[in-house]
């Protein structure tokens, strides 16, 4: 099993200093990796390529590099100016919500799905993934933009949507093993949860600051990733994301004075462990089912770009970020990943139908890859989409200095 692992390891290696020269993101290069190897892939000699006695362990440490991904990314940001623009991130994740899983139902009902079957595409569809939103914002620096805030509170809402959601879908989809009064209470029990944490961050600091006021590294370690394993595990009884447990431990924890000490500690893991994330997930994909749904994932990838940009844009603008930075937005949450996949093996777990296995595998496949670069390239959509819409004026040329007067002058002289 080690042997295994350490092979695993050895292949994410090769890949990454193969992304890294080609100066490109990393994670479709991952997903691909998994995806080649895995169960269905041969064994040659000593090499086992189906990874199938250490997939456990495998997709273990995955898990872990989504806590620390999230983790990282809650310190980046200040809970105290999210809460500020309150109004702003519920306007904003309202819209995304609303706008993307009405698109997904309409869709489902269109391709002929029956109405339980379209309520999972429509969540699959509106469940933005932020392991991916996470990876893309840290690999491309953009941590520290003036959209960046808002596309986390984005992701936060999103999660409380689906939180509600899987809840109510559970209730449906189980003939009734969840009354109504639970699914309340399940609800607003992890509301509560989330609202607790922006609480602590902006009224406990000084606890937390004394707390955390260890002179050894070593056990300054211990403690923080203790409090990141216990709140995210925690988190997961509560019905609420382990991976925004861990997003929600780091914005308290980003108001402290501790907070860059922890960032410097953590980006090795970060880095390492978010790395077998998406290895890891390319292993749940069996490449063989694909093509049976093509057609129909692709018809919802081209919706969720569009509903995407349109969301980005329309928040962006509220939020009174410029076209530029609205664009950003739209084009940085279009990855779908690890929450999608949850929505669906929910739905699988009840007995709809086989469908939507492989649809949602190629659907989360495309939009894992083409999310990252789209995101990267944002650039250009945006002065592609500017020639049409016109939002911003091109920048005026100055005026060049004749050259004729220019060498009278200096004959002159």
């Amino acid at each position: 099993m080690i042997f295994e692992v350490g092979f695993a390891l050895a292949l994410i290696a090769i890949v990454s200093v193969i992304a890294n020269k080609l100066k490109l993101s990393i994670i479709p290069f991952l997903i691909i990796l998994g995806m080649v190897v895995g169960p269905h892939a041969p064994t040659i000699g000593i090499f086992d390529l189906t990874f199938i006695e250490s997939s456990e362990i495998i997709g273990f440490l995955g898990r872990i590099g989504v806590l620390f991904l999230l983790f990282y990314l809650g310190l980046e940001f200040s809970v105290s100016k999210m809460i500020q623009s309150g109004r702003n991130l519920v306007f904003s994740g309202t819209v995304y919500v609303l706008l993307n899983f009405s698109l997904g139902l309409a869709y489902g009902l269109i391709v002929d799905f029956p109405l339980y079957e379209a309520l999972i595409v429509a969540g699959m569809v509106a469940a933005s993934s932020t392991a991916i939103v996470a990876k893309v914002l840290v690999d491309l620096r953009r941590t520290g933009n003036p959209e960046s805030e808002l596309i986390l509170g984005m992701i936060v809402f999103d999660d409380i949507f689906l939180a509600v959601f899987l809840s109510i879908m559970s209730g449906l989809l189980f003939g009734g093993a969840t009354s109504a009064l639970g699914i309340l209470l399940t609800v607003s029990i992890s509301i509560g949860y989330m609202l607790l944490f922006f609480i602590i961050g902006r009224l406990g600091p000084k606890i937390l600051n004394k707390l955390l006021n260890i002179a050894s590294n070593e056990v300054f370690i211990i403690v923080v990733f203790a409090m990141l394993f216990f709140i995210s595990g925690f988190s997961e009884t509560l019905h609420v994301a382990e991976a925004i447990g861990a997003l929600l431990l780091g914005l308290a924890l980003s108001e402290t004075e501790h907070s860059k000490r922890i960032e410097q500690l953590v980006i090795p893991f970060r880095d390492f462990f978010g790395a077998v994330f998406f290895f890891s997930f390319g292993l749940s994909i069996d490449p063989l089912t694909l093509l049976d749904a093509g057609w129909l994932a692709l018809g919802a990838v081209l919706l969720t770009i569009g509903g995407n940009i349109v969301s980005g844009m329309i928040a962006g603008r509220k939020a009174g970020l410029s076209h530029k930075a609205s664009m950003n937005v739209g084009l940085t949450i279009m990855a779908r990943g690890e929450f999608s996949i949850i929505v669906v093996n929910l739905g699988i777990a009840a007995g709809l139908m086989p469908m939507l296995k492989p649809f949602s595998a190629m659907y989360v496949l495309i939009l894992a890859i083409l999310g990252p670069f789209l995101a990267k390239e944002s650039k250009f959509f945006y002065n592609g989409l500017n020639k049409v819409f016109r939002w911003s004026k091109p920048i005026e040329k100055s005026k060049k200095v004749k050259v004729k007067k220019s060498k009278k002058m200096k004959d002159e002289s």
